[in-house]
């Protein structure tokens, strides 16, 4: 597993994270089971959100029932989660209170007494970026949360909390996969009238979290598009496929770890969030850490998945 130190951090920290959204309904040993094959893996980054869950903090709480670390087991994850989502609506809460009291029902819910990383989920319109840099700083200063971070953000959003946040932006998580990424096609088609894939939809995110050490998480590496099922094994993406399974034959990996592969292989240094309850699933795409696609693969595995390089 290929690991690096967070920039704004001095957490050493995987490529591939362990996201646990779907949890709630698992057992103790499926939950065990999951967490710990990721572990043997490797993977020691968990990512969570106090939506996940049919209830506030659900998974958090069935995260903390199941596992039940003691406080070295505890100090051998990162653990991430977010706030700022209100499902009744749904609309988005970036206030002092909801921030705060978020984090405190998460740290209750995980049964922990700090935050690696909180992540803000999705931006908040009505966002009053003093109220955001106050609740970080009362957070970092009771020592609750060690890092800071924001989730789908653009280059302006961000622009506008690091006027006033005093803390570094270490991770903006965004959905990113083969066949989901105008954040990276864009800029390969630059200045093309009249292609849809030349359009400027994010601002340059990309290059943006480069320019500030601000680490890009990929979320729902295996996803076609906006939750519409998987492209691996699909129907929709017959040359995408043929692709992938001739470079998994090459490898000697699965199709997952060509799909992470492909997200790890940029030189951002992205993290790929995997969000699968399945123990082999999760191995699987753990093999794609650092798995060395050339650039002749990584361009082809664009063009297939429906992108021009002109």
């Amino acid at each position: 597993m290929k690991t690096f130190t967070l920039p704004g951090t001095d957490m050493t920290v995987p490529n591939v994270v362990l996201g646990l959204m779907r949890i709630q309904e698992m057992s103790d040993d499926a939950v065990r089971t999951l967490v710990h094959t990721a572990r043997e893996a490797g993977i020691t980054f968990l990512d969570h959100a106090d939506v996940y869950g049919s209830d506030s903090h659900g998974c958090e709480r069935r995260f903390a029932q199941a596992m039940k670390l003691s406080a070295s087991e505890r100090e051998r994850y990162v653990i991430q989660t977010k706030a700022g989502i209100v499902k009744d609506g749904p609309y988005f809460d970036f206030s002092y209170e909801h921030i705060v009291e978020s984090v405190n029902g998460s740290l209750e819910a995980l049964d922990t007494d700090y935050l690696d990383i909180l992540l803000l989920h999705r931006p908040d319109a009505l966002v009053e970026p003093e109220e955001v840099a106050r609740a970080f700083d009362d957070l970092s200063a009771a020592g609750k949360v060690r890092a800071f971070g924001v989730s789908n953000q653009t280059p302006r959003q961000l622009d506008l909390l690091r006027k006033y946040v005093t803390q570094p932006i270490v991770a903006n998580q965004l959905q990113l996969s083969i066949t989901h990424a105008p954040m990276i096609a864009q800029g390969v088609a630059a200045n093309m009238q009249g292609l849809d894939q030349s359009v400027v939809r994010d601002d340059g995110i990309v290059d943006y979290c480069r320019l500030h050490d601000i680490t890009v998480q990929a979320w729902s590496p295996f996803q076609a598009g906006f939750f519409d099922g998987p492209f691996l094994g699909s129907p929709r993406h017959p040359e995408l496929n043929a692709v992938i399974d001739r470079l998994s034959d090459k490898y000697g990996v699965p199709a997952e770890a060509i799909a992470v592969a492909w997200i790890t292989r940029h030189p951002a240094r992205m993290q790929v969030v995997l969000g699968t309850t399945t123990p082999e699933r999760v191995a699987a795409a753990a093999l794609g850490s650092d798995l060395p696609l050339t650039r002749p693969e990584w361009y082809e595995l664009f063009r297939a998945a429906g992108y021009t390089v002109p």
